[in-house]
């Protein structure tokens, strides 16, 4: 087999599993398909995606991998969350990653109702700050899906055109 044949099928295994971790919180998904598409690239000696190309799919990266982890922290501000209650959103989300999808789903929920119980014992505004941050968890990953797609459009026309 030739060396070309090879970093394309490594490239569709990246992508593949990069679509995957887009709903599975185990794997780094949008980082997978960002590096499944450096692969493919390589696989043709970057004759139709470059540099310019390559730099685009990277900021598209780290903006999907950023608003992953800001979103719940996000969305808890927006119920009227302390900024106690935002920080343990986002710890929540970080620590949750360890606990599978589980830890994932309730890691900021739990952060953030930890965080606004520990200024206010108001159990009510707690319980609103943990479903602003569930609620932000949910579009900062339709936010990463959508920039994935994006980046493999993205992709796809550098290589067409």
């Amino acid at each position: 087999m030739d060396s070309a044949f090879l970093l394309w099928l490594l490239a569709i295994i990246l992508i593949a599993a990069g679509i995957v971790g887009l709903v599975l919180p185990a794997l780094p998904g949008i980082v997978l398909v960002f590096a499944g598409l450096v692969v493919a690239a390589w696989a043709e000696g970057f004759a139709y995606v470059g540099q310019g190309t390559l730099v685009v799919l990277l900021v598209l990266c780290l903006l999907g991998y950023g608003i992953d982890f800001l979103a719940g922290a996000f969305g808890a501000s927006r119920y009227g969350a302390s900024k106690y209650s935002i920080i343990g959103a986002a710890i929540g989300a970080i620590a949750g990653m360890f606990f599978g999808l589980p830890g994932i789903i309730l890691g900021p929920f739990i952060g953030a109702v930890v965080g606004e119980l520990y200024v206010r014992r108001d159990l009510q505004a707690a319980g609103r700050a943990g479903f602003g941050a569930w609620i932000g968890l949910i579009a900062g990953t339709a936010a990463k899906i959508a920039i994935t797609f994006v980046m493999i459009g993205v992709f796809i026309f550098a290589r067409l055109v």
